[in-house]
């Protein structure tokens, strides 16, 4: 395993994969997809890039989307990301559970917040423009057990 990791972080796709999306999570280890796919096809290139760990989002229906969990652990080197798409939903305590990131979609808005020593991190929406909020993806490059999150606005 190499010595530093980025994983790409996608969310709110609403089965819209944006060339610039691909562009900006090329080269990653791992990507994370929050949630909101919208449509199964919108996988396969994804999981062209890198392996491709998805939750399951509010407008993910049908037999495709029940495969999906409803959240993840996701092991990064020495570290755990707990991922859920909306974060009212997240029902255990970081910190006490030892997660060093909890990634979420829902909102379309992107954030990056450090609390008790756990990452935040909503990469906003990389599907359709959403009111006046910014079409974004999100990176984190992991080494030496810390963590450097980066929202990526697309050009669109």
């Amino acid at each position: 395993m190499p010595g530093t990791l980025t994983v790409g972080v996608i969310s709110d796709t609403h089965g819209l994969l944006r060339p610039q999306a691909l562009d900006a999570l090329r080269g990653s280890d791992l990507i994370i997809h929050a949630g909101d796919v919208g449509i199964p096809d919108l996988l396969a290139p994804l999981r062209a890039l890198a392996p491709l760990f998805v939750v399951r989002g509010n407008i993910d229906y049908g037999s495709w989307a029940d495969a999906l969990p409803m959240t993840a652990l996701v092991d990064v080197g020495a570290l755990r990301f707990h991922v859920l798409h909306n974060i009212a939903d997240l029902d255990v305590d970081p910190p006490a559970a030892g997660v060093a990131a909890v990634v979420y979609g829902h909102s379309h808005k992107p954030s990056i917040e450090m609390r008790d020593g756990v990452l935040w991190l909503n990469p906003g929406s990389a599907g359709p423009r959403r009111f006046s909020l910014p079409v974004s993806v999100a990176r984190v490059r992991v080494a030496d057990g810390n963590l450097a999150p980066e929202i990526v606005t697309l050009q669109v």
